[in-house]
């Protein structure tokens, strides 16, 4: 199942899909392709329990609040904060753009 790219902007979704095709017709190489992920692409990272409270207080919601803007149970929510679990795919990725523009940039 192919992974879903979450971009910066439509812009940049725009000239990253242009990229994409050109590295596939072989025009740029793999590592101008990387120049243009780094770029277009939101940055991930691994979230610690800490980290994920820090931003769900930051963002003063609750955690049924915060659950339901990622699209997840209240219990991940939790279990992520006490470091019981960890957020993966999707879930990593709203994480992130929360951490950069806020919550009401997946609002």
């Amino acid at each position: 199942m192919p992974r879903t790219k979450i971009y910066k902007s439509g812009i940049k979704a725009a000239i990253h899909q242009t990229a994409r095709d050109l590295y596939e017709s072989g025009v740029i190489d793999r590592q101008t392709m990387r120049r243009f992920d780094e770029s277009c692409l939101t940055p991930v990272h691994a979230f610690t329990g800490e980290e994920i409270r820090a931003l769900r207080e930051r963002e003063a919601v609750s955690q049924t609040v915060f659950a339901h803007y990622l699209n997840v149970t209240k219990d991940s929510v939790s279990q992520w904060e006490r470091g019981q679990k960890k957020p993966a795919g999707a879930s990593l990725k709203l994480l992130s753009l929360v951490e950069r523009n806020g919550l009401a940039a997946i609002a």
